[in-house]
């Protein structure tokens, strides 16, 4: 796992072809806008969550973000536990400095 900045977590995304983007907040935060593209999957939701890093493919590259970067952090190290590669958003989405997608 490596923890990025927003500015290095965005050049590494957009360096690599095989990547996911991951937001494991919840869904009244994702009402609050989402960065475009991003696959939302509630970390809070343990059960559902395991479920679904388990069926992601490990030749892809997973960026994960949340509201401050904790729990994303929490979720990449699941995730590396399964042999996934994860970037972390090391401040969250908080930090954010584009335009954000709304449901």
């Amino acid at each position: 796992m490596e923890n990025l900045s927003t500015s290095k977590w965005k050049e590494s995304f957009k360096k690599i072809n095989s990547h996911q983007i991951i937001d494991v907040r919840t869904p009244l935060e994702w009402a609050n806008g989402t960065i475009d593209g991003a696959i939302k999957i509630d970390f809070n939701q343990q059960h559902d969550f395991i479920k679904f890093i388990e069926k992601l493919e490990k030749s892809n590259n997973y960026y994960v973000y949340c509201k401050s970067g904790v729990r994303s952090w929490y979720a990449c190290q699941m995730m590396e536990q399964l042999g996934l590669s994860t970037y972390n958003l090391k401040n969250g989405i908080t930090q954010w400095d584009e335009p954000l997608t709304k449901s």
